[in-house]
């Protein structure tokens, strides 16, 4: 052993052959920090100071390569001045240039995943083999931020520009084959011989038999692109990428321009254009949000990781009460991961619609290509249809999911309890009647608690855990353990009117309300907040949800919250609810709806709408519009964090994004309030105090203001 520090070894092996071992003593993955920089630049030094090393291979014992950066680190950087962001890129591209410089062939052995800088890694190497379970990716711009060790220059001279830039702008990881196919990398092979095939490779290498020396050098000069090759083949990335992630997503769009600014440029030269490109991006608001999403993330699965362990009851049998398209939703959920689940309902009529909803999203993703006939057959005979309570006797959780009415709950949920084991959880996916009420009837209300799914339940990521007065810390780690292997991230909260989702959703339509009595025009406001970055406007969302199904759940957060959400004269979504237009699926609600050619609803605007809820009488600036809508929105998730509701401002904002479809550039309602600045959003509801307790400052707010504090830090 020439070098053994904490996260890399060296050692010299027969032949004259190295081998650089990334292993991280002190973590159970290997991640790009300072201290690993540091060591491995170190190691650079020693092998080439050492004589006799005719070859290097880069190895890990561990399930995986090299996860990335490690950005819980990083991102206190991010906030530096410019010009000291831009001297540690420079420091930490010298050190990957450094071993790509050694004055001997190497080559990467790449086990399990080879990400971000990780791959970064493995591209200054003259030679990469990869195990048939690896994935290699960069997936930087799911930051919000571009490669920063080398990676946009790399790999464009490796396998082209066109691959290079849908490799960098989709951030996804890529199979061994796929990467063979375009040349990232040289070789694939069984994980058992991943070692010997990369020290043989590299033996090859020193003994001349592949030669090392031509590989390096395409890294190292200017791209083969003809000037006409180059026009064309970037105005139609900037044209395709664009149109996807501009305005608001601006790292795709700059690695695209770091790659065309340096496609003349020998390595060198281009890699200090990387450095200022990551420096424009890393410095964004776009980036320090995505970031802390990647991070909050990171929390809900630590959190997950802790119920599946402590949880004392292990579901592997299932039950849904209530068929049709929510409850066939969560019947496909649970069998496609393989659980198997009893779907029960008292009449076939509605048992066929919930079979026929788990088979549509099946035919859909065998059209797509990700799901094989065979695989469908398997999760179709893994749903077992019934009219009878006998079936569901030995389930090991039960999700009711019948008609969102707290008597027909009570009945339903009592029947079963009498039915199921006594040690089995019993669940209930309401979205707004509470969990302490529908428990009352219950003779063991410690293994009850929600599980309330979102519609479509195989689209959204979000599943509120709703812990009860009477609720076991069993029950709720249990429930988030199905929930996770559910493939949902679960967030955990207490029992109140809406719950968490809905009682902070409400605000923001009642500030739409407000803002229509005042004389705004829907259509301006829905462009506004989609422009905002909602995937749709207020009114379309009404429709979408049901304007039937948020007049009631008015109802709820009036009678919990009747100074902040009480019901408003003149409610254009009761004039629709009473005037029968239910949105989509009767029709007609703030929009009209249309076939379009695909047999997809099209909304269309319908003038006469206006004389049920009233003509708009003035435009106003983009400006207030935001605000009047934002601002209740931010402020009672601040009084759930205030209250309890939910732990952390983490969950908070991931319950938002997964849920709601928050603006995921802007990285919860916390995050953007964070962004704004505590002390300008105080300041900003005083302008509209005037428009009730909904836009009055919660007091945490306002002694975050008077402290200087933030909810996140870096």
């Amino acid at each position: 052993m020439i070098y053994d520090g904490q996260s890399l070894q060296c050692k010299m092996l027969d032949n004259g052959i190295a081998e650089v071992i990334f292993d991280n003593k002190n973590e159970s993955v290997n991640k790009f920090d300072n201290a690993t920089l540091k060591e491995w630049n170190e190691v650079i030094g020693l092998l080439n100071e050492t004589d006799g090393v005719r070859g290097a291979i880069a190895t890990s014992p561990k399930s995986v390569f090299i996860v990335g950066a490690d950005i819980t680190e990083f991102l206190a950087m991010f906030a530096e001045p410019r010009d000291k962001m831009v001297s540690w890129c420079v420091e930490a591209g010298a050190i990957f240039s450094g071993f790509e410089d050694l004055p001997f062939p190497t080559v990467c052995a790449i086990n399990g995943f080879a990400l971000g800088g990780g791959f970064e890694m493995a591209l200054t190497c003259d030679y990469r083999v990869a195990a048939a379970t690896a994935r290699v990716g960069l997936p930087e711009t799911q930051l919000g931020l571009i490669p920063g060790f080398g990676g946009t220059i790399r790999l464009p001279r490796l396998i082209g520009s066109d691959n290079a830039i849908e490799w960098i702008a989709m951030a996804k990881p890529h199979k061994p084959e796929d990467a063979l196919k375009v040349g990232a990398i040289d070789a694939v092979t069984a994980p058992e011989a991943l070692r010997d095939v990369a020290l043989q490779m590299v033996n090859d290498a020193a003994e001349g038999k592949l030669d090392w020396k031509a590989r390096r050098a395409e890294k190292q000069g200017p791209m083969l692109l003809n000037k006409l090759e180059a026009t064309m083949a970037f105005n139609t990335a900037k044209g395709v990428v664009g149109a996807k992630a501009l305005p608001h997503y601006p790292a795709p769009m700059e690695a695209i321009r770091v790659i065309e600014a340096t496609a003349t440029l020998p390595q060198r030269e281009a890699l200090k254009e990387e450095h200022e490109g990551f420096t424009n991006v890393c410095q964004t608001s776009q980036a320090s949000a995505m970031v802390q999403i990647f991070l909050n993330d990171q929390l809900l699965k630590k959190k997950a990781k802790i119920a599946a362990k402590t949880a004392t009851k292990k579901v592997e049998r299932a039950a849904v009460l209530g068929a049709g398209i929510m409850g066939g939703g969560i019947a496909y959920q649970s069998a496609s991961k393989g659980i198997p689940v009893v779907m029960k309902d008292i009449n076939n009529a509605a048992l066929d619609l919930g079979m026929s909803e788990a088979i549509k999203i099946l035919n859909k993703g065998v059209q797509l290509g990700k799901v094989t006939p065979e695989k469908m057959a398997k999760v179709v005979a893994s749903i077992t249809p019934t009219l009878e309570y006998s079936t569901v006797k030995d389930a090991d959780l039960v999700v009711e999911a019948v008609v969102e009415n707290p008597k027909v709950k009570d009945i339903v949920l009592q029947e079963v309890e009498g039915v199921i084991a006594e040690d089995a959880i019993l669940t209930s996916n309401t979205s707004t009647i509470s969990i302490d009420l529908l428990a009352k009837n219950l003779k063991r209300p410690e293994l009850f608690c929600g599980m309330h799914f979102f519609n479509p339940v195989h689209k959204m990521p979000l599943v509120e855990v709703i812990r009860g007065e009477k609720t076991s810390d069993e029950t709720v780690a249990a429930t988030v353990a199905y929930a996770t292997a559910m493939g949902k991230s679960a967030v955990v909260v207490k029992d109140c009117p809406g719950f968490y989702v809905n009682r902070v959703l409400f605000p923001y339509f009642r500030g739409f309300s407000q803002l229509l009595a005042d004389g705004a025009d829907f259509r301006q406001i829905d462009k506004v907040m989609a422009g905002f970055g909602w995937p749709m406007g207020p009114a379309y969302l009404l429709d979408v949800v049901g304007i039937d199904t948020a007049f009631h759940c008015t109802d709820v957060l009036a009678e919990g919250f009747p100074t902040r959400m009480g019901k408003m004269d003149e409610d254009a979504v009761e004039k629709l609810f009473k005037a029968d237009k239910y949105g989509q699926k009767s029709g007609s609600g703030f929009y009209v709806y249309e076939k379009d050619k695909k047999g997809r609803p099209k909304k269309v605007v319908d003038e006469s709408i206006f004389e049920l809820i009233g003509a708009p009488s003035k435009e106003l600036e983009n400006d207030e519009i935001v605000e009047r809508m934002m601002l209740p929105l931010i402020f009672e998730v601040v009084r759930c964090l205030e209250e309890g509701i939910v732990d952390t401002a983490a969950e908070c904002d991931m319950a938002l994004l997964y849920g709601l479809g928050f603006p995921p550039f802007r990285g919860g309602a916390l995050k953007y309030a964070d962004e704004l600045g505590i002390k300008n959003v105080v300041a900003a509801a005083e302008k509209y105090a005037h428009l009730g307790e909904g836009y009055a400052v919660p007091e945490l707010l306002k002694t975050m203001a008077a402290e200087n504090k933030t909810f996140y830090t870096a």
